[in-house]
């Protein structure tokens, strides 16, 4: 005798079959729920730092000439920062780029930023505004065996801004020496 293959499936394979629906339905209604509960980000007290920025400024023969954007990135979760710096050939070196990324970014109640560029660095930075929202410093995390960096962007006008970066050596991290002071200026 051969099975009937037209016969009803066993209250068994009925209810695996109705777990099985069940848990592909939970699986795909977990995603939309973690999404629908975030909370927006309120990126407010950054925007004067918003557009794209200009170097300016009549430096020494030799000095690079850079520009750099901040913009909201990820449906406004993220800040992004693309900064870039042409230095010309001299006798002692020839001419360079230097290129970085920065994304700011909410942890909780903190403001963090992870710092990039093309010559392989990688700086963590912790995040503050000042209570005017007209300054904004990056600061490094504190490690040992490396240098620590501050960047702090000062709103000057409705288009301008002071840019003051900072170093202080290993071991010493609050020990901050000016590296860069500049000024930059809106283009958009």
């Amino acid at each position: 005798m051969t099975p009937n293959t037209h016969q009803e499936a066993g209250p068994r394979t009925r209810l695996i079959l109705a777990l099985c629906i069940l848990l592909t339905l939970l699986t795909m209604a977990i995603p939309a729920s973690g999404q629908q509960g975030a909370k927006p980000v309120n990126w407010n007290s950054y925007r004067f730092l918003f557009g794209e920025w200009v170097g300016e400024g009549g430096g020494d023969p030799g000095q690079g000439v850079g520009g750099f954007t901040f913009s909201l990135d990820l449906q406004n979760t993220i800040l992004v920062r693309k900064n870039f710096a042409d230095y010309p050939a001299t006798k002692d070196r020839p001419a360079f780029s230097h290129n970085d990324l920065m994304v700011v970014y909410k942890e909780g109640e903190k403001t963090r930023a992870i710092y990039f560029d093309n010559e392989q660095h990688v700086i963590n930075y912790t995040v503050t505004i000042s209570k005017d929202s007209n300054s904004v410093v990056f600061l490094s995390d504190v490690i040992a065996s490396a240098p620590r960096f501050r960047l702090t962007n000062t709103k000057t006008g409705n288009d301008s801004m002071k840019i003051t970066f900072e170093f202080a050596p290993p071991g010493k991290p609050e020990a901050f020496a000016r590296y860069i002071d500049a000024n930059a200026r809106r283009k958009k």
